[in-house]
């Protein structure tokens, strides 16, 4: 008896001499597009790349106590092969043409392998489910070994992670059947194309690639992205403070101060107005003030965490003070600028002045012990190399820290740009959160020295007197006004447990609220969206345990900006004439979003 049939809907394969010929060209024409790369990256002096994050030592630690169970090894390989042997036979079943369930499916989520193709072609099935079986097997193996130290294991674990991401069969084009076919239909020129985009991203990254996310030529800072109306009213080398223009005849007596993290720009709670947390805030009534950290240069290169403090969120609440006549403001700060926002409240709780009357964090960690997977970057190694290279600048380059973030999501903020980039060889698509995303900032020297070694590796800013600001030790822990945290339940950089950990260390009535998604989808979540949701437990003394915390919330729907909202308000309804930033006292330097945001410093620039 035949077999039964299966629908088959794969593509019908070209002629080998055709498509040989067609990889014959391609490759010859990459070959005189790499040499004269080549040649101009030797022009420029660029030097090969060392293993500065230790990575080489990492692993070989990690071999040699691998290999020093042998039994344990043998085990986990027989294991590997009886999944192919599975994978065999799942095979074989298909190709005769009867249906079997796959020995391993990708995760839902993973958009690596939503092609058709991936399913129905009976070899790309098998490449598919092989390098699964594979992938999961490595990890396993690596993940599992015992008697490394725990850095070495976070390590091993993180860069195990990126390997098998990167030899994905999707990020090649032999095996992935999107890139396949594209490069049949037009006979190569998308792979040269693709070329031509990588090597242009190399040399816009000054010798370092740099993979383009977004077309940044889609964007204008004011014009439509960060656009919502307000004026520059007062500026230090470290900032410009905006003021925006109201949109309600009565406004909050309290005026609310945002403080954005100087990682990123502030933009990215400013991207549309559909999306723009700035504006819903000032639809709301509030009178909203944002600073606009400056992108330093080597001149800046001194500046310390405390000038931060004093010639940002201090200066600003003077400005503020001067402006409205208010002396205590609400205020918000988003991630680094959440942990500067704690560290101000604590240093003006010990000089006892209370400018400050509500805090709000978005994301923001003030306990360090469990900082994540940017742990795997920070040890004293990795700390002393940075702090060479900065030394000779004077600064980080923001594109360095933004490659580090990109890693801890690599499928999505990597790889799947090189697939559309350099294998598709398509421009990458308009899209406003990625040229944010790309539009990163520099970090003075000493500033991010300091933040790496006090806060990062010794934690010392949960231990009362740990950290001086401006020479006043400070303590958490008598920090007494009200403070909302708003954490996210998928997030990489912050991880909520590790939020809520510092959010039990503020003497201060706390809020804690965990939203759905991540470091920015679940932050920047309008409620006319409706996405997502927000978890909220009503015992007003958080629980030592977050897990403990988590059980006894309960799950709202919509956006957490309604909750934030009700909370604030609550703690003052008290309202005035809406303020006109152009009527105040200080004089207006320019139309928002202002010049300190638009400043683009990177390594293509710089050549220029």
């Amino acid at each position: 008896m035949a077999p039964p049939k299966v629908e088959d809907r794969t593509v019908e394969l070209p002629d080998p001499s055709e498509l040989a010929q067609t990889y014959s060209e391609v490759a010859q024409r990459a070959s005189h597009l790499i040499s004269e790369h080549v040649q101009r990256q030797l022009k420029k002096g660029v030097a090969a790349p060392a293993d500065e994050l230790g990575i080489a030592q990492a692993f070989m630690d990690m071999m040699a106590k691998l290999l020093s169970n042998p039994y344990k090894l043998a085990q986990t390989q027989m294991n590997l092969v009886w999944d192919y042997f599975s994978l065999w036979q799942h095979s074989m079943l298909r190709f005769s043409g009867m249906q079997a369930p796959p020995v391993v499916t990708p995760a839902k989520d993973d958009k690596r392998f939503k092609d058709e193709q991936w399913q129905e072609h009976f070899m790309f099935d098998f490449i598919k489910q092989s390098y699964l079986i594979t992938a999961r097997h490595i990890h396993d193996t690596v993940c599992g070994v015992e008697g490394l130290e725990e850095q070495t294991q976070k390590k091993v674990n993180f860069y195990t992670r990126q390997y098998v991401d990167a030899l994905s069969p999707s990020n090649f084009a032999l095996t992935n059947p999107e890139v396949f076919r594209e490069t049949v239909k037009n006979h190569g020129q998308n792979l040269v194309k693709g070329l031509n985009n990588l090597l242009r991203d190399i040399e816009d990254g000054g010798g370092n690639l740099r993979v383009k996310m977004t077309d940044t030529t889609a964007f204008e800072l004011g014009k439509n992205v960060a656009t919502t109306p307000g004026k520059v009213v007062f500026e230090t080398e470290m900032m410009q403070l905006i003021q925006y223009t109201p949109s309600t005849d009565k406004v909050l007596k309290r005026p609310l101060l945002i403080v954005p993290p100087w990682i990123n720009k502030f933009y990215i709670l400013d991207l549309r107005e559909k999306n723009s947390y700035i504006k819903w805030a000032v639809d709301q009534g509030h009178t909203v003030f944002v600073i606009s950290w400056v992108n330093p240069d080597e001149s800046l290169s001194d500046r310390s965490f405390d000038a931060y403090v004093t010639d940002g969120i201090l200066a600003a609440l003077d400005a503020i003070e001067e402006q409205t006549g208010e002396k205590e403001v609400n205020a918000a700060g988003y991630c680094l600028g959440g942990t500067l926002l704690a560290t101000t409240l604590a240093y003006l709780a010990a000089k006892r002045k209370k400018r400050i009357a509500s805090a709000t964090f978005f994301t923001t960690m003030t306990d360090f012990s469990e900082p994540g997977e940017l742990g795997v970057f920070i040890d004293e190694v990795q700390v002393a190399s940075l702090e060479k290279k900065m030394a000779e600048r004077g600064f980080l380059e923001g594109s360095e820290m933004a490659g580090t973030f990109n890693m801890l999501r690599a499928n999505d903020l990597i790889w799947s740009f090189v697939v559309n980039n350099y294998l598709m060889g398509k421009d990458p698509f308009p899209f406003d959160l990625l040229y944010w995303n790309s539009d990163s900032t520099r970090m003075p020297a000493k500033m991010h020295s300091f933040y790496l070694r006090n806060l990062y590796m010794e934690n010392r800013l949960v231990q009362p007197g740990g950290v001086e600001i401006d020479g006043t030790p400070i303590d958490l822990g008598k920090i007494k006004v009200p403070c909302y945290f708003i954490s996210t339940i998928e997030d990489h950089i912050a991880p909520w447990k590790s939020t809520y950990m510092g959010a039990r260390n503020f003497g201060a009535p706390v809020r804690f609220v965990l939203g759905g998604s991540g470091h920015i989808a679940g932050i920047v979540n309008p409620p006319v969206a409706n996405k997502y949701g927000y978890f909220v437990c009503e015992n007003a003394a958080l629980p030592e345990s977050s897990q403990e915390w988590f059980d006894e919330s309960v799950q709202h729907e919509g956006s957490w900006w309604t909750d934030w909202q009700a909370w604030v308000t609550g703690h003052n309804k008290v309202q005035v004439e809406a303020r006109d930033p152009a009527q105040g006292k200080l004089k207006v330097l320019e139309e928002a979003p202002g010049s300190y945001v638009k400043a683009r410093i990177d390594n293509a620039q710089k050549a220029a």
